[in-house]
């Protein structure tokens, strides 16, 4: 159980939850006959504020998740000169004008989910020689509210990104239906993984993690777990559930 964030002890809280998500990640490792640290925990730092996310790097927490390109900036453009061995991963429903933003300041997109936006990541990687890793996010429940291409067709536009787009496929991403038993959807999308031959399987959020390391998740994705509850930022969207927390 997370240790509530109090306003003064962010420093104790959030250095108590990441060692409580990482001790359950290895167990869950562990349990199912895999290596402690075979699944990297990126920490979801959207909506939370400086003193929660300078907590975790003071605990040594390196990789983190943001799903807003803006926030993003403000977050990391004056951290990334304190920090060189940081790693931010978008998780986000990316427009395709951010495109060039998003490279600037990321290391590894994880949702590719739609032609107009392979393409224009395609033409702002050659304009730019950005070194980036991609992965195909499925929507895995073929949820209307959600972003990520359906099951049925994602090996197929994995192929596309491949051959048409010259992109560099990581891994897959997915976000199960919330109140759903999550392990066949953990399952379908493994399966869609193997397929292509990919072996990186970004599932798993606060709610679920410990079940998507059991099913063979290389990443999950926690942010309540290690920071507590958030404030969405005003005027935020709703239209996209974003794949993270």
């Amino acid at each position: 159980m997370a240790i509530d964030i109090v306003s003064g002890d962010e420093s104790a809280a959030v250095a108590g939850n990441l060692l409580s998500v990482r001790d359950k990640i290895a167990r869950a490792a562990e349990g199912a006959g895999r290596l402690a640290d075979v699944a990297t925990l990126i920490a979801i730092s959207k909506s939370q504020p400086i003193q929660r996310i300078q907590a975790a790097l003071d605990d040594g927490q390196r990789i983190f998740g943001e799903n807003r390109v803006q926030e993003a900036q403000a977050h990391w453009t004056e951290l990334r000169g304190r920090y060189s061995d940081l790693e931010l991963h978008f998780v986000g429903h990316l427009q395709t004008n951010k495109v060039a933003e998003a490279l600037a300041l990321f290391d590894v997109i994880q949702c590719v989910d739609r032609p107009k936006l392979a393409r224009a990541l395609a033409r702002e990687i050659a304009r730019s020689g950005a070194r980036i890793r991609l992965f195909v996010q499925v929507n895995i429940g073929e949820e209307p509210q959600k972003g990520g291409v359906a099951p049925g067709v994602a090996e197929a536009f994995i192929a596309d990104c491949r051959e048409q787009y010259g992109l560099e496929i990581e891994g897959v991403m997915c976000i199960p239906p919330e109140g759903e038993e999550p392990s066949p959807y953990f399952a379908l999308l493994a399966g869609i993984a193997q397929r292509v031959g990919l072996t990186n399987l970004s599932m798993g959020m606060t709610s679920d993690y410990e079940i998507a390391v059991r099913l063979g998740a290389t990443h999950v994705r926690v942010g309540r777990a290690i920071f507590g509850e958030r404030q969405p930022p005003q005027g935020a969207k709703t239209n996209h559930t974003p794949p993270g927390g």
